[in-house]
């Protein structure tokens, strides 16, 4: 198995580094200096060498996070959002009403 650090990265748009906390399972995000749980303090890159070099950071001191990968998003007016559905599901959970379950 090949490391995320030694995969191809191809980023076609704005991208976030993404993990998920290992305390607690949070989704947290990338900054320049750390990990934080609001995408919109994520670190944006938009060229592959800006994206591998937020990656080797987020994996350097991954202690307290696992899985870390690099994930689209939407820069409007400013705001970060999440890319895919994918993301946005990471991000602000099940967005959709569940009904209960009746036997």
């Amino acid at each position: 198995m090949t490391s995320p650090l030694q995969q191809k990265i191809k980023i076609t748009g704005p991208s976030i580094v993404t993990a998920n906390r290992t305390s607690d399972g949070a989704v947290i995000y990338r900054t320049d200096n750390g990990w934080s749980v609001r995408i919109s303090d994520a670190a944006v890159v938009r060229n592959a060498d800006d994206a591998r070099a937020l990656l080797a950071g987020a994996v350097a001191d991954d202690v307290g996070a696992i899985g870390s990968y690099i994930a689209p998003v939407d820069v409007i007016e400013g705001k970060i959002e999440p890319g895919n559905l994918r993301e946005h599901i990471r991000s602000e959970g099940v967005t959709i009403p569940l009904l209960p379950v009746t036997a």
